[in-house]
């Protein structure tokens, strides 16, 4: 789909936005539209009903726009993803695939440090001929660095699950299981699907969605937030529960899903779709709170063990 000339005007906005956050990268304005229309491509061929509009509110920009210089190489952008942060404190990108590979390959000390440098290595060259290099696929529509270790993880499972008799140890992180996302078909067929249900909300879904999950203020505060009855805010998130399993469920069916119940599945993906929805961060929550005459409270980082007990 070739972009308006309105979508043209966003994507020029967008790029001048990156060059002033990112200053120290080097990227063309000709090469950052080419990569908005490849990543854009890519979202296409998962998903053909998204359009541009969609696309571009769905981007994670500065994530897009370093991994489009890291594939244009810049050795500045290279310089900048080493020392991404995977936002726990002082561990970087590097360590976090590190600690993955420790678990993946537990007193193969060896073997942990060649899957590191094996995985660094097919970021911008692919592995075999044909293939797609890993940053290549990248669609900008999550966070990079999440993005990277869940690749890392499922690279190596991989491999792993080819050689008779090696296990990985169990995960613990909120990571599916390899036999369920065989090769992130399902994975990526949950966040498509999700984000069509996000679509729908109206502003007092997204406010209870946002502060009661997201956030995970009480009921109690999100109904005197919204300046209702407890009991509709229990109502209400009982309904977007059910809502969201039963749209979900009908869209994977339709693509083929043949697990008997999806629930954990919802559980689980659910989660990291929440948290990298930007229209339920905690600025948009506080534009919506302020149309209503509402103001904001102090919110807490969302916890590094992030879950879903209500959905």
């Amino acid at each position: 789909m070739k972009p308006t000339a309105a979508v043209q005007a966003r994507i020029r906005l967008l790029y001048h936005f990156c060059r002033l956050q990112l200053p120290s990268l080097r990227l063309g304005e000709a090469a950052c539209v080419q990569h908005c229309q490849r990543a854009f491509a890519l979202v296409q061929a998962k998903c053909p009903t998204t359009d541009w509009p969609t696309f571009l509110r769905n981007l994670h920009p500065l994530d897009w726009y370093l991994a489009s210089a890291c594939l244009e190489g810049d050795p500045r952008a290279w310089e900048v993803l080493f020392g991404a942060s995977t936002g726990r404190p002082d561990c970087l990108l590097v360590d976090a695939l590190r600690q993955r590979a420790a678990r993946l390959y537990p007193r193969d000390e060896e073997r942990q440090e060649l899957a590191v440098a094996d995985f660094w290595g097919h970021l911008l060259v692919a592995d075999s001929p044909g293939s797609v290099p890993v940053l290549a696929r990248y669609d900008g529509q999550r966070p990079l660095v999440p993005w990277l270790i869940r690749v890392f993880h499922n690279r190596n499972i991989s491999q792993l699950r080819q050689e008779s008799g090696v296990h990985a140890l169990p995960e613990d992180d909120g990571l599916l299981p390899a036999d369920e996302l065989e090769d992130d078909q399902w994975h990526e067929a949950f966040r498509h699907a999700a984000r069509e249900w996000l679509d729908e909300l109206g502003d007092t879904e997204r406010l209870i969605l946002g502060l009661r999950i997201r956030y995970r203020l009480s009921q109690r505060e999100v109904a005197r937030l919204l300046g209702v009855h407890e009991g509709t805010v229990s109502r209400q998130t009982a309904q977007l529960r059910d809502r969201c399993l039963e749209q979900i469920s009908r869209r994977l069916r339709e693509q083929g899903w043949l697990g008997d119940d999806l629930s954990d599945l919802v559980r689980q993906e659910m989660a990291s779709v929440l948290l990298d929805e930007p229209r339920l961060a905690a600025d948009q929550l506080a534009g919506l709170l302020a149309a209503r005459g509402r103001t904001m409270p102090a919110l807490d980082p969302v916890p590094e063990d992030y879950g879903l007990p209500i959905v």
